[in-house]
């Protein structure tokens, strides 16, 4: 009869091995409540904001009163509020107290502008999505608009096109003039929030290329298509209107290929 020799048994783990390996994972059970636990915190306070019906610049109550409200400690209403803060949602006024936040979009325009700027310099076709969704965005909105722009509007929009026209006489339509234009155009639509994205779409957009005309912009053509666009929104013609939108966004798309830009 045959026998065979028994496996050799797995060593054991040395006992500093076991040790470390329960102390990571005891601090990683910890990280995750405790994570878990601020985000709870901070859904509270944004719970009571809403409760509330606080509007922008009002008082929070004090952390005093908020430990006692959400039951946790002062460092943990802290870390909340700090949190909140950096979201915009609140604004901590050192000496004074805490106080609901401008709730503005300005967050949102870091975190694409930063996202567009790093995909850029990736090599990636950041601009060219970010312009197809501004495209997207305003193609969608300008038949709206097409005979229904107040007439102050329009006088602001007048102006913005004749400061067009003599800016391209010099040789270039500034930036801000171009950008000026577009946020009075969609004013009229009464949307706040739609104000803040596309102005946000524009901030991430120019933080690459602050000026166009050194992407070989013509400003004769700049001025023409944004004098069709007010043209076709005064006439009440949408169609017209959506076209020379979209004439716009494809000459700004073919001088961002054209120049090898991404």
């Amino acid at each position: 009869m045959l026998f065979r020799a028994a496996a050799p048994a797995a060593a054991p783990l040395p006992r500093f091995s076991r040790r470390r390996a329960g102390a990571s994972l005891v601090k990683t059970v910890i990280g995750v409540h405790s994570r878990t636990m601020a985000r709870d915190i901070q859904e509270r306070i944004k719970k009571l904001i809403i409760d509330r019906r606080l509007a922008p610049g009002a008082p929070l109550p004090t952390e005093t009163d908020l430990m006692e409200l959400l039951g946790v400690s002062r460092n943990s209403v802290r870390e909340a509020l700090k949190a909140l803060q950096a979201m915009g949602i609140v604004e901590i006024r050192h000496g004074f107290g805490t106080y609901v936040g401008p709730m503005s979009m300005a967050p949102m325009t870091e975190g694409l502008a930063f996202r567009t700027v790093a995909g850029h310099y990736r090599g990636e076709d950041s601009l060219l999505q970010l312009l197809e969704l501004r495209e997207a965005v305003e193609t969608g909105l300008i038949a709206r608009l097409a005979g229904q722009v107040p007439g102050a509007a329009l006088a602001e929009l007048d102006e913005l096109v004749e400061r067009m026209a003599a800016e391209a006489a010099q040789g270039a339509v500034r930036a801000d003039t171009d950008r000026a234009f577009h946020a009075a155009l969609y004013r009229g639509l009464d949307n706040r929030l739609l104000s803040e994205v596309l102005d946000a779409f524009w901030e991430a957009f120019h933080r690459v290329r602050t000026d166009l005309a050194g992407l070989g912009a013509d400003p004769r053509v700049t001025h023409r298509q944004h004098a069709e666009i007010l043209a076709a929104v005064r006439d009440g013609d949408a169609r017209s209107a959506e076209q020379a939108v979209r004439s716009h966004f494809d000459n700004i798309r073919q001088r961002l290929r054209g120049s090898g830009q991404k």
